[in-house]
């Protein structure tokens, strides 16, 4: 640890480099007997703010400086906000081994087959009943039910007691998959729990999350009832959902046709995994589609939150290839909007609807989704079959940890044993302390196309100028020998005012820009780049007078 964590000799320690006060970038990390053990490793999709940002990830410079003391990276489920960032843990730090279990390695493999120039080490599939025995930590596994399949809590044995660590979970008691391991659950409680990290997505929720099971059974039925094409729009990851649309498709004798890339891999995945399962013939390819009648295909695409590049959002907006909406379409979100995605998703089926389809979303009267993430009632029954000493509400947005802390002082927790933690806080915990042992570095990091980390505020803030205010350019040619400019001052403007008939306008700025330059080239010697500010000073204030905007401002100077 930094000099600025002061561990106690002994003490465990605890934090996230990801996943506290968001929801997304999950990246936990365990420190015992001097060793590392990661857990999980995801990306934050970017908001409106991040202007070109594909993907936030967590800063690995804390794991880069301890990699020779790190074990493992365990990963609990196949979701993009815990596995999105392996391929860029693994370009920065040596891991020696990464475990995870049944999709979600199907999952890792496609994912880092992607990226080129990266070690990849040995992917050790655990099951359910395993056990792997370290320094003083043996690591354990419970299965529990979410939207994707195999999700793993995992617990680790210590001298100090059992910490359990959730992962994201939902009480269904009528899951499509296997059942969750309650068992194991309550005698991890019986047994005492020194700590407990439990997802905090839908603490706010009181309302119980309904079954998966439902909301299988409710497609089914508006299949049934649907005379038309139906294009239906999901979560790549959500296998569980993709496989009872198959299911309906085939009981109202229709192919399903895949469009986009992330669901064409699930479903791969899912087929070699035997989660998903169809039919010889049911899944047809897109260039198969005219054999059949618009009432007899399933379309099933990407676009559940309204990706202006996703299927649903070229389908909607008339520039995909292969699809165009017809009169008597049914478009089906099998979906909830992430939070901040209300917007784009808006967008897509104000579109939908002038293209005069019919289109239904998740509500009071179709149950079209369900969450994966437990509400309030689910998160109490965790939090009484565990009964933990300590408790770390993770995986969340900072109201949702305090309402998770709510719960669990209703569930017997003491309010002084519950802490509330920030990216980079580190928890240091014995058998009969839980306290803030100080700070490791944290931070978000910007991958823009293929570059990690080299978009910085600075640029960000210069996209949202662009994007706000426009660009103002004036190209200058000045003769070096004769001290003068060649020519008058050339304007250029980029989204700040139109050049066409705003001439008088450009003109007298130029005319500034032109005195200003004459006046320097005069003296015996000036510097260029004090040239440019002064130009930037001057144009900023003129124009900002004159439209009561602050355009970005490049001057740029050509020698002869």
């Amino acid at each position: 640890m930094p000099k600025n964590v002061l561990l106690q000799t002994g003490e465990i320690g605890v934090f996230a480099l990801g996943g506290l006060g968001e929801v997304g970038k999950n990246t936990y990390v365990y420190e015992i007997n001097d060793q590392i053990f990661i857990v999980d490793a995801g990306i934050l999709f970017p908001d409106d703010e991040l202007l070109g940002i594909d993907y936030v990830i967590p800063d690995y410079q804390y794991l880069k400086e301890n990699e020779e003391r790190i074990v493992g990276l365990f990963i609990t489920h196949g979701h993009e906000d815990h596995i999105g960032g392996i391929p860029y843990l693994l370009r920065q730090v040596k891991i020696p081994r990464i475990y995870a279990s049944g999709i979600a390695v199907d999952l890792i493999e496609y994912k880092l087959a992607e990226h080129k120039n990266i070690t990849i080490p040995k992917i050790e599939e655990y099951k359910s009943y395993y056990s792997y025995n370290f320094k003083g930590v043996d690591i354990s596994f419970i299965r529990l039910n979410h939207s994707i399949p195999d999700m793993f809590g995992i617990v680790f044995r210590t001298e100090h007691g059992p910490i359990f660590h959730t992962g994201d979970f939902k009480i269904d008691y009528t899951p499509v998959g296997p059942h969750a391991e309650y068992d194991k659950l309550a005698s991890l409680g019986s047994e005492g729990c020194l700590l407990l990290l439990s997802d905090s997505t839908n603490a706010e929720q009181e309302n119980l999350i309904q079954s998966e099971s439902k909301v299988g059974k409710s497609i089914n039925e508006l299949f049934t009832r649907i005379p038309g094409r139906i294009i239906i729009a999901t979560f790549a990851s959500n296998l569980y959902r993709i496989q009872q649309i198959i299911e309906a498709s085939e009981l109202t004798g229709r192919k399903v046709a895949v469009f986009g890339r992330s669901m064409e891999r699930a479903i791969e995945a899912g087929q070699q995994s035997g989660y998903i399962k169809a039919k010889k013939g049911t899944i047809i390819t897109p260039e198969d589609l005219n054999k059949f009648t618009l009432e007899s295909t399933c379309i099933l695409v990407t676009g559940s939150q309204g990706e202006p590049l996703a299927a649903l959002s070229r389908i909607a907006n008339g520039s995909h290839r292969q699809i165009k909406t017809v009169k008597g379409d049914t478009v089906i979100f099998s979906s909830s909007p992430i939070p901040g995605n209300q917007d784009p998703i808006n967008k897509t089926i104000n579109l939908l609807f002038r293209n005069d389809v019919n289109v239904i979303t998740h509500g009071p009267i179709t149950d079209t989704h369900t969450s994966g993430h437990g509400s309030a009632p689910d998160l109490k029954l965790m939090l009484t079959l565990i009964k933990p000493k300590f408790f770390i509400p993770m995986h969340g947005e900072h109201r949702m940890l305090k309402h998770h802390k709510a719960l669990a002082v209703e569930c017997g927790v003491p309010s002084e044993n519950v802490l509330i933690m920030d990216n980079g806080d580190v928890a240091g915990l014995t058998k009969d302390t839980l306290r803030h042992a100080g700070r490791v570095q944290a931070a978000d990091v910007y991958i823009d196309g293929t570059g990690i980390g080299n978009i910085g505020s600075s640029v960000l803030r210069e996209r949202k100028i662009l994007s706000e205010e426009g660009l103002f350019s004036v190209v200058l040619t000045i003769d070096e020998e004769k001290k003068t400019l060649v020519n008058d001052p050339t304007v250029i403007s980029r989204g700040f005012i139109y050049m066409k008939g705003n001439e008088e306008l450009t003109q007298s700025l130029a005319n500034e820009v032109k005195q200003l330059v004459l006046k320097e080239l005069n003296k015996k010697k000036y510097m260029e780049a004090t040239l440019k500010q002064t130009i930037i000073d001057l144009l900023t204030d003129k124009i900002y007078d004159l439209t009561l905007r602050k355009p970005m401002i490049i001057p740029i100077f050509m020698h002869i």
